[in-house]
């Protein structure tokens, strides 16, 4: 339970780093290069800034109550039973809408890419059991084993980004800025809303599971810094190799890059190798969103032992990763024109007005102490 397990700032940064780069790697490049074109890589770059600017929120709510989770949170600003309802309708729908998806979209990639006869249920059921045990091992372990992956991790990524390099056409990112700013934006919104809003549910983990308060604010920004400008190098290698067109009709662009991988005709086909960086991220993305919802929804109902919730909820993200998108021009169409407005809502407008009704308290409460002070002060004259 929060507040009993502590992870190290340093675990922070990594879980943050992995959970940025989550499955962003994998769809961003397509979703971005349909909307700015060859100037995704600007796009990105906005995204980012935008991002932390959001991410500056999130610390700033989290500094109000350093000893308390979202759930915490709610029931202090909103009372324990209303708090308690908003809590539980926020992961209601954030558990269709995040892990959910990222389930999919894993199955999607493995059943489409590299294990075409396998069915999806097959895939997802593995992939579920894995997370499962995670979350039943708790947010120490998640922890260290971030902390053991985080190397091989990067090396792939070095390797990944190294050996594309060599492919790379500077005439695909011209002419620049050839539809001006508009299309950036709306790109950039994009981004921000599969990359830096779903950061939100870190309030689960930031600050009461961080032994340090100080460094983890820090931390959990350095982590979103490093995972953005990760995404920032893919999507400018995927246009620069493929080109905006190509990236923007390829689902995988990140994939189709590595394919593009061959030394002297000697080292090539080693996309399968590669696609492990894609697994790490993806197991972490959607382990930490598992770990928050169960942690969660303990709180809400104050149970003892949250383990008992993580197979009922393992069967549903299964269940719901095979049928929350039919096909993928419907997953295509939920993401642009669902996803965004319902990221915004709760990534960006309730922190602002959890904040709004935090400062409304703080003022009703100093205008209450006010008399006293005064009548405090009449009796201190008297005297």
């Amino acid at each position: 339970m929060p507040g009993q397990i502590r992870i190290s700032a340093r675990q922070l940064m990594i879980l943050t780093t992995l959970y940025t780069v989550g499955s962003a790697i994998l769809i961003i490049p397509s979703s971005v290069a349909q909307i700015a074109k060859q100037d995704a890589w600007i796009a990105v770059l906005v995204g980012v800034t935008a991002g932390l600017l959001i991410l500056y929120l999130y610390i700033k709510l989290a500094s109000l109550y350093p000893q308390m989770t979202l759930i915490g949170i709610l029931e202090a600003l909103l009372g324990k039973w209303l708090g308690k309802a908003v809590g539980l309708l926020f992961f209601a729908i954030f558990f269709i809408n995040a892990p959910v998806p990222v389930l999919f979209y894993l199955g999607n990639f493995m059943t489409t890419q590299m294990i075409p006869e396998t069915p999806i249920q097959a895939v997802n059921i593995l992939f579920a059991l894995i997370i499962l045990l995670a979350v039943r091992l708790g947010l120490e372990v998640l922890a260290r084993s971030a902390e053991l992956m985080f190397p091989l991790f990067i090396l792939l990524y070095i390797l990944f980004t190294g050996l594309v390099i060599s492919n790379i056409k500077l005439e695909n990112v011209q002419p620049v800025l050839e539809t001006g700013m508009g299309p950036i934006c709306s790109a950039a919104l994009s981004f921000v809303s599969t990359a830096f809003l779903p950061h939100i549910i870190l309030l689960m983990i930031f600050p009461a599971s961080v032994n340090r308060f100080d460094q983890a604010r820090k931390a959990i920004f350095t982590g979103s810094l490093i995972g953005g400008l990760m995404l920032v190098v893919v999507v400018s290698l995927a246009i620069l190799v493929l080109g905006p067109d190509l990236t923007a009709r390829n689902i995988y662009p990140s994939y189709a890059l590595a394919k593009k991988i061959n030394i002297g005709n000697f080292l090539q086909r080693i996309e399968a190798v590669m696609a492990t960086m894609w697994f790490i991220s993806l197991f972490f993305r959607i382990t930490v969103y598992m770990h928050s919802i169960v942690i969660a929804i303990a709180q809400i109902f104050r149970l003892k032992n949250d383990r008992q919730l993580v197979l009922p909820l393992g069967i549903l993200l299964v269940a719901l990763s095979t049928i929350v998108y039919p096909n993928v021009p419907y997953q295509q169409s939920y993401d642009t024109k669902t996803w965004i407005p319902l990221t915004l809502s709760f990534g960006v407008f309730f922190p602002l007005l959890l904040l709004c009704i935090h400062a409304l308290k703080r003022l009703g409460t100093n205008k209450n102490n006010k008399p006293a002070d005064k009548r405090e002060d009449r009796g201190e004259d008297g005297a």
